[in-house]
């Protein structure tokens, strides 16, 4: 693992670091928020999956989460949205697939299933790394995300409920085999059977099994993507449909940009703060 930067900022550190990952075989980023409470003991950790064409950049220079980090004594941890460089064709040409637009899915058509291997990146590997050199409570871990990393955040929760104390989103990508975005990926990275889409579409993994607490979803009511990509009242609807709790909230005025996010940061950090 190598520190690529390293900037004070709120009394703590961000850092960035790189490293070989076994998982996506090549080499991955990840940028990490340590508080200054983190200098004296270890701290739960929150994990934010960001959207299409992010890096491990986009949230810690946007979102301004890192003043509540240090308030509610948590560490940030924001990993890149793919690999990059891997050598397979395409995979620069378009901006809603291959590089910064993994999905947050395991592959498993050729050529993308030798390196788009995010789920299991996130889920298994990264929270290892992050445990090992950082001193974070590794039993008390939560998840969130944008757009994409929304839809990332919640399927990682919903499929590992014991792994995570809480999960929320904001404008997730909430039904992604209904919406193209998820239809391009989902065929390109996991093959023509839509049955195997299933277990990565949050509205579908609710359906037959639960998150244990309530999951918390902002949603800006100007969002551009809205209608046609991110579709919550279809995730609200299998959610009152299994008895899921949730909290969807539609905020006027708002439209899918980190503005929106920062906007309501600090209300995400409390609600894993809370539950952390």
């Amino acid at each position: 693992m190598d520190l690529v930067s390293q900037t004070k900022c709120f009394g703590g550190s961000i850092e960035v670091y790189s490293h070989a990952s076994i998982a996506c075989q090549s080499p991955m980023k990840f940028s990490i928020y340590l508080p200054p409470q983190a200098k004296a003991r270890s701290l739960p950790v929150l994990y934010f999956l960001s959207g299409l064409t992010c890096t491990e950049e986009n949230f810690m220079a946007k979102a301004g989460a890192q003043q509540f980090a240090a308030k509610y004594g948590l560490i940030l941890v924001a990993p890149d949205t793919s690999p990059r460089n891997t050598g397979i064709a395409g995979e620069d040409e378009d901006w809603d697939f291959g590089t910064g637009a993994g999905f947050y899915v395991d592959a498993t058509a050729a050529p993308w299933s030798q390196h788009y291997r995010m789920y299991s990146y996130i889920v298994d590997e990264l929270p290892e790394l992050i445990g090992e050199n950082f001193p974070v409570l590794r039993d008390r871990q939560s998840i969130t995300g944008h757009s994409m990393g929304g839809h990332g955040a919640l399927i990682c929760a919903l499929r590992n409920p014991d792994r995570y104390r809480s999960v929320s989103a904001f404008a997730p990508i909430c039904a992604p085999i209904q919406c193209q975005w998820g239809q391009k990926a989902f065929s390109n990275y996991l093959g023509a059977n839509q049955n195997d889409w299933r277990s990565y579409d949050a509205s579908e993994l609710v359906r037959v099994g639960q998150f244990p607490g309530s999951i918390l979803i902002d949603q800006g009511s100007e969002d551009k993507f809205l209608a046609n990509q991110l579709l919550p009242t279809v995730f609200q609807q299998a959610c009152a449909d299994v008895g899921q709790s949730l909290n969807l909230r539609i905020q006027p005025g708002y439209d899918h940009s980190y503005y929106f996010i920062a906007s309501f940061i600090e209300d995400h950090i409390r609600f894993h703060a809370e539950m952390l």
